[in-house]
């Protein structure tokens, strides 16, 4: 009994712990560090409390939690003390140290993690972060080639070059990817760009043994296998670089469910332990020496502990590697010390050592995954060594081994079954969306990844002929997923479901895979429906929505009524291969529920409001698209329906009424500027309106206000041109009238926009100002017709940029 109570108090502490991270995860702004000393130190005291006596379990419970609290923000502060001095940004900065990662390849250049030694500017020594991530790019133009420094840059050499750095910066859209809080985990304090100045290679050979070992590998992976897409494959699985993969390769594992094979994550990290502790148990077993100096049990986990930290420190040690190398040492250091706890203490021991030295772990959904999918197999009791076990029949050897191959089959069969049906409620709260081929994917696809390919890819280093074999099978499977993705419905996309909803679709995959009657597992079709079936938020008819997107040097805006979906252009292409399109847009889309476009408006031809317009034609249903593009732009052949746009074209959706102000239509043929050309158009309802302007100019804004001044009065203003000094003009100003001026622009974007001296001609008037990185997606209902929403303001978190 007393064994028993000892596990209730473990695992209570455990959850105060993780209790404790969270609520320290959820801060806005970081308190004073005297406050997370306080923390640290009172926390502390009730532990000491609980050993001291027992019984005291409810001050040990919040003790815990403060622990987990003043350690977690303690580290934040630390954190933060390494990012860029604001004074620092857009400066030019000559730089020395290491190239501390494998580069990333893309068509545009190379991105790496640099380490700094040494830096100064104008010849004054500062202080820069530790590590930075540095992009080195070889031009915008499909020709562009990487010159021969470029090609010489390798992991582990010293480099000294000029870069312009500023502070880890993302955009910011509902349900998007934190890439602040991404940088923030890695320990990245600024991001920026080696400028085009001469770079000297100062020592080819500096520093990280390991990762000059990767690089050689990943070179020798390119010059053997021919074959692009299986090459990037086995470079993936090897020394974990998924740059490797093609952007469109990766959309097919996606969609197939296979994704999570193609990087180093906690199941190949998992299954080199156990494959690497069958080969020591067995050769130690032959031994009787070693055998009775040290159980081969034993030493199978400990060589297998090994074996997983070795693979995930040549394969990068990326964090999904780290936080299952923790949790396979807390489970391996409880057995040694012949702890035998129920499953959901190692679990909750393993995540407090993960969170422990990543508190940031927990926001990730690798975290939950790996640890729900470790925590189902053991709830569910079936792992294969017991479906193998439960096999065994009796009889001739022959027929043994055939019922104990069948076994481990069922065995493996269920165990995906189980990890299908426990994960998918937990892909569709991170991702809202779930491969419906995924499982017959992951069946030929997990055996052969973990395997097969991997052990190839690892092998090959000794033995080259080993990647051809391996690069044959990358095609056969990726020929077998192509073959699923073309089928009907292969991919279930739902938008977000409300907390209470998601709460209930969890619930109902644990009714699923536990072992409980019947009777209780029936419960958990009507729990997972809303989840599943959700009914996203619309407008009232009569009213619309409007959502300016956060993309960053460009313009996208959604403008959404009950019935109908307006997209206001596409947003700026990246580079060569990324674009706001299958950055922003489309996981902004889809979270919102959004998977037919009725009209796609492009305003004008500019790279920077057209740029993503090419993903939405090719992944959305779009009805008709609106634009004043020439007749032989390319996106007029991914278009079913189009239609030029011109002043005085008007419509009405749902009692929302749209009216087309620019361009004249006698302005086509005239060898006008793409800006000059801009549609400009106004939503309107009883209780608001919106004006979208897109890259009007002074000239254009006169024109206007000569035609119609009384007709341009609109709530809220899409600010002309990103706050340009061509654009925004009194009299514009004043005919419009707006409580609410929206400017999308990048940071710290290289035209200065908004200008300065434009945005205080919006502040004299007493408008209220939005700028994109500040505010990031900015929302707005004609309803409620307020000052919107800022995304930035509603989901902040410390780790967030803040512009000063």
């Amino acid at each position: 009994m007393g064994g028993h109570h000892t596990g209730w108090r473990l695992a209570g502490l455990a959850l105060a712990w993780l209790a404790g991270v969270a609520m320290q995860l959820q801060e806005r702004s970081l308190l004073a560090p005297a406050a997370y000393a306080a923390s640290l130190g009172v926390g502390a005291i009730a532990l000491v409390a609980l050993w001291r006596w027992p019984r005291a379990l409810v001050p040990a419970l919040l003790g815990t939690a403060l622990l987990a609290f003043g350690a977690s923000g303690w580290r934040a502060h630390e954190r933060l003390a390494q990012v860029l001095p604001a004074a620092l940004e857009g400066q030019d900065i000559e730089v020395q140290g290491l190239v501390a990662t494998l580069p990333q390849r893309s068509s545009g250049g190379l991105r790496f993690r640099f380490d700094v030694e040494s830096a100064r500017m104008r010849g004054d020594h500062v202080e820069l972060p530790e590590r930075v991530a540095l992009g080195w790019y070889s031009g915008f133009h499909e020709n562009a080639a990487l010159t021969q420094p470029q090609q010489e840059l390798r992991a582990g050499q010293r480099w000294r070059f000029v870069v312009r750095l500023r502070r880890p910066h993302g955009n910011f859209n509902p349900n998007g990817f934190d890439f602040e809080l991404a940088m923030f985990e890695q320990g990245v304090g600024a991001i920026g760009y080696v400028r085009d100045a001469p770079a000297l290679l100062v020592d080819r050979a500096a520093a990280y043994p390991v990762e000059r070992m990767r690089q050689h590998l990943r070179d020798a992976i390119d010059a053997a296998v021919a074959n692009r897409r299986a090459s990037g494959v086995l470079a993936a699985l090897s020394v974990g670089d998924q740059s490797a993969i093609e952007h469109d390769d990766w959309d097919l594992f996606r969609d197939t469910g296979v994704a999570h094979l193609m990087s180093i994550s906690g199941l190949h990290i998992t299954m080199f332990a156990w494959l690497a502790g069958l080969a020591v148990s067995a050769l130690w077993r032959r031994s009787a020496r070693l055998s009775l100096w040290w159980p081969a049990p034993l030493a199978a986990r400990w060589c297998g502990l090994a074996a997983s930290i070795g693979y995930a420190v040549f394969s990068g040690w990326g964090v999904p590697s780290q936080r299952t190398v923790w949790m396979l040492a807390a489970v391996t250091v409880l057995q040694a010390l012949g702890r035998r706890w129920p499953w959901p203490l190692i679990l909750l021991s393993a995540a407090v050592v993960v969170t422990a030295l990543d508190p940031w772990a927990m926001l990730q959904p690798g975290f939950w995954l790996s640890f729900v999918a470790v925590g189902l197999l053991m709830a569910s009791d079936s792992g294969p060594a017991a479906s193998g076990a439960r096999g065994a029949a009796p009889g001739s050897p022959w027929r043994r081994r055939l019922a104990a191959v069948g076994a481990h089959l069922r065995g493996e069969l269920r165990s995906q079954v189980i990890a299908t049906l426990g994960l998918t409620p937990l892909s569709m709260v991170f991702f809202q969306q779930v491969s419906v081929v995924g499982f017959l994917a992951n069946l030929v696809a997990i055996p052969l990844v973990t395997l097969v390919v991997t052990p190839l890819a690892l092998l090959g280093a000794a033995f080259t002929p080993l990647w051809w074999l391996g690069a044959w099978f990358v095609q056969q499977l990726c020929a077998w997923l192509g073959w699923l993705a073309t089928l009907p419905g292969a991919v279930w996309t739902v938008p977000v479901a409300p907390g209470w909803a998601q709460a209930a679709g969890l619930l109902a995959a644990a009714l699923l895979i536990l072992p409980l009657p019947w009777r209780a597992r029936v419960l958990a079709l009507p729990l997972a429906l809303p989840m599943f079936l959700p009914v996203p938020p619309r407008p009232p008819a009569g009213q619309f929505e409007l959502l300016a997107a956060d993309v960053g040097q460009g313009t996208a805006v959604l403008v959404r009524t009950k019935e109908h979906l307006l997209v206001f252009d596409a947003g700026p292409q990246y580079s060569r291969d990324s674009d706001a399109g299958q950055r922003v847009l489309l996981p902004l889309l889809h979270s919102r529920g959004e998977r037919h476009i009725d009209m796609l408006l492009l305003s004008h031809r500019d790279i920077d409001h057209v740029g993503g317009a090419r993903a939405l034609l090719q992944a959305e249903q779009v009805d008709t698209m609106w634009s004043s593009i020439e007749d032989d732009h390319p996106l007029r052949a991914l278009a079913a329906s189009q239609q030029r746009c011109s002043a005085g074209q008007h419509w009405q959706w749902d009692g929302v009424h749209f009216e087309m102000l620019q361009p004249p239509a006698a302005a086509y043929g005239t060898g006008l500027k793409s800006n000059a050309m801009s549609c400009v158009l106004r939503v309107s309802t009883g209780s608001g309106s919106v004006l979208l302007t897109g890259d009007i100019e002074r000239e254009q804004e006169a024109a206007l206000v000569a035609a119609n001044a009384s007709a341009l009065a609109s709530d809220v203003l899409v600010v002309p041109h990103h706050g340009s000094r061509t654009s925004s003009t009194a009299a514009f100003l004043d005919a419009v009238r707006p409580r609410v001026a929206v400017f999308q622009a990048g940071y710290r974007n290289r035209f200065g926009h908004p200008a300065p001296d434009v945005l205080a001609r919006y502040v004299a008037r007493g408008i209220a100002t939005f700028v994109s990185p500040t505010c990031g997606a900015w929302r707005w209902r004609s309803d409620a017709p307020g000052q919107g929403v800022c995304e930035r303001d509603a989901a902040r978190r410390y780790w967030h940029h803040a512009s000063d």
